[in-house]
């Protein structure tokens, strides 16, 4: 967990800004199918509890339904992807890369390496899971 407690992003053009009150996990890197084609290679999320997302400016926030009960939010306008919202669980996952510096945060693990692209190695000792994390 981060030290911070509180935090900005948004999207590339601006058009999506949002604010988290209170601490993030630190960042998780996804090599799942799904983040690598959305993103063009693996994903980084940290997180936050769903009620400490603040979205301040989101008329061009879309949500994109990938898998029943899973969500992924983006910038309608420049494409900007920034979360990710499982119905079952009690939080959102931001793109850490969407987060507005000094973050705090670090990558802590990697999740779905079975599924990683055949084009690029891990060798930076953390921690690997072949599929989703608990």
């Amino acid at each position: 967990m981060s030290k911070q407690s509180r935090y900005t992003g948004g999207c590339l053009c601006g058009e999506v800004r949002y604010r988290i009150l209170g601490p993030l996990r630190d960042a998780v890197a996804c090599h799942c199918t799904q983040c690598r084609r959305m993103t063009g290679h693996y994903a980084a999320f940290a997180a936050c509890g769903n009620e400490r997302l603040v979205i301040e400016s989101g008329a061009r926030l879309a949500w994109y339904e990938s898998s029943p009960g899973v969500r992924r939010g983006f910038c309608a306008g420049c494409g900007s992807t920034l979360f990710w919202d499982d119905a079952s669980r009690p939080y959102i996952a931001v793109a850490a890369g969407s987060l507005d510096a000094p973050t705090g945060i670090r990558l802590s693990a990697h999740s779905f390496t079975e599924r990683m692209g055949d084009y690029y190695a891990i060798a930076d000792g953390l921690p690997r899971y072949p599929g989703r994390m608990a």
